[in-house]
């Protein structure tokens, strides 16, 4: 591809804090936004595309998910990690003004403001992770301890079980 990438604002924000990354563009259908898609579409490992997810604890506020593609996000967990005690996902409605990002294009970096983040305790177990660069069609290809040092995040074990046939998530 000969045409130059158009740097979004969290990838400017990692060549500031001089974080190595790649942009990896891909074809998106804002019919199909979901993350096996995305996976589909790089040709990647489904477990290696995390989606970002913002939620809103019951007592405490806002708070950030990035979960494996082919997770559900279990809220009874997420919420015990961010101390409260029920959360659900924000409404669509609130993604934008809250964040700066749209459905499909939400990255954990470059939030209108920051918010505790929390990463599937997974993501450490790999060299290189891919998460949105902020806009649908492009993806960062980045180190996960770089990622979760640079926002301030945390690991947990936030996502639903499927095996034990646990419910609560998504």
């Amino acid at each position: 591809m000969s045409t130059k990438l158009q740097k979004t604002n969290a990838a400017r924000l990692l060549d500031k804090a001089k974080i190595p990354y790649r942009l990896i563009p891909y074809e998106f259908d804002v019919n199909d936004l979901a993350a096996s898609h995305v996976a589909e579409s790089l040709g990647e490992d489904i477990h290696r595309v995390f989606k970002t997810l913002v939620l809103k604890g019951e007592r405490n506020g806002y708070f950030v998910c990035v979960v494996p593609g082919n997770c559900e996000v279990d809220l009874k967990k997420a919420a015990k990690c961010f101390s409260d005690k029920k959360a659900d996902l924000i409404p669509m409605k609130e993604l934008l003004p809250l964040t700066g990002y749209i459905r499909g294009g939400c990255s954990p970096i470059g939030m209108k403001k920051p918010f505790p983040t929390f990463f599937h305790s997974t993501a450490t177990g790999f060299d290189r992770i891919y998460v949105s660069a902020g806009v649908r069609g492009l993806q960062l290809e980045i180190d996960p301890r770089q990622l979760i040092d640079f926002v301030g995040g945390t690991t947990a074990d936030i996502v639903c079980d499927p095996e034990n046939g646990e419910e609560g998530g998504r």
